[in-house]
């Protein structure tokens, strides 16, 4: 199976399985001498863990994190920096009614025909458990980032059809507070109040909903990205779409945008002192596949939770027809635990987009 590193110069490659005996991460490039805050890397996982409110999984996990090398007296030392979260809430029993079954909008079909085999155990490698490798070293990349100044913050901004006004992103610190102080991670606490409310509502019936969330990705200098293959919002992009459950990606005014005319959606530059800036936003801080120095904004839509607590049609490995049972312990709305992910994948596009542009400026020296 190919498909399991990510990143060119800040470069991570994940291991394991959801009912495996561990998950983890190798992360390659990270330069030496940032400091390791390893409570700090708990705390990202915390905010993705499993059984965190009535409105998660339930699975019990604490994703304790292990470094195992690439860290000496607090610090990198610019060697791989191993990770290992070892699975410790398997029930396997709960998926021995679908070892020859496949589940309706899962990986379960495409794996058995590419493959020849799977791990029917709550989806194997391809279950969502896999990204709290991620986090973790998204957690490292964002320690790498915050010595640069850079500031990355993202939000529920959607659930089924209900949606968060507009946020000022002034403040990120007020806004994350806001976005901790509840279980579903909106921003905007009446939002955040009728969102857990909806999705309480749709877990007691079994069923599950898609939400969205919203990104901000502030103080980045001008120029990173590439204007070819490597364009800033091409490599965001196929970040987030490589997280379980998303199936769209729009930046800036993203589809909004297609409904305007171009004087209406140019963004005219202007001066602050000695800064250059735009007097809107549409282009979402990144021109010409670089970015501009504004905001760079996001938004991710993921789909429903394919398992649902009903009874369903599906066809069994010999082709035939059969009922396929939800069980199991698994989220009504992966949104709320989706945030901290999303996240981690925009810190490591930019830590790994910085070091190619701050190559390229001592080349040019």
């Amino acid at each position: 199976m190919a498909g399991n590193s990510f990143g060119d110069l800040f470069r991570i490659t994940t291991f394991g399985e959801s009912h495996g005996a561990a998950i983890g991460v190798i992360l390659d490039g990270c330069p030496s001498n940032i400091v390791i805050d390893e409570a700090f890397i708990q705390s990202e996982l915390d905010k993705r863990r499993p059984g965190q409110s009535k409105i998660t999984t339930q699975r019990k996990e604490s994703d304790t994190a292990q470094l195992l090398s690439g860290v000496f007296e607090g610090k990198s030392t610019g060697t791989p920096i191993a990770i290992l979260i070892p699975n410790e809430d398997q029930r396997s029993k709960d998926y021995s009614h679908i070892s020859n079954k496949f589940r309706p909008s899962h990986a379960d079909y495409t794996y058995q025909m590419k493959y020849g085999i799977r791990d029917y155990r709550g989806g194997g490698r391809s279950s969502a458990r896999e990204t709290a490798a991620r986090v973790a070293a998204g957690a490292i990349a964002k320690l790498f980032l915050k010595q640069h100044g850079i500031e990355i913050f993202a939000h529920v901004s959607g659930v089924g059809t209900i949606e968060s006004p507009n946020l000022d992103y002034t403040d990120l610190s007020d806004l994350l507070d806001l976005r901790e102080a509840n279980i579903v991670r909106c921003a905007d606490p009446a939002t955040a109040t009728e969102m857990v409310s909806f999705i309480d509502s749709i877990r007691k019936a079994g069923d599950t909903v898609g939400g969205r969330i919203s990104t901000v990705i502030r103080n980045l200098p001008v120029g990173l990205g590439e204007p070819v293959f490597d364009k800033l919002h091409a490599d965001l992009a196929k970040a987030m779409m490589g997280i379980n459950a998303v199936h769209g990606f729009e930046y800036g005014s993203g589809f909004e945008g297609s409904k305007h005319i171009g004087s209406e959606h140019n963004d005219i530059f202007s001066k602050e002192g000695d800064k250059t800036v735009t007097r809107t936003n549409y282009s979402g801080g990144i021109q010409g596949g670089i970015s501009n120095g504004m905001d760079v904004t996001f938004r991710v839509a993921f789909k429903p939770v394919a398992t649902i607590m009903r009874d369903q049609p599906t066809l069994n490995e010999a082709g035939e027809e059969t009922v396929i049972s939800g069980k199991g312990r698994h989220d009504p709305c992966v949104v709320p635990r989706a945030v901290i992910i999303v996240e981690a994948m925009a810190a490591l596009v930019i830590a790994d987009h910085l070091l190619k542009h701050n190559a390229y400026l001592n080349v040019r020296k």
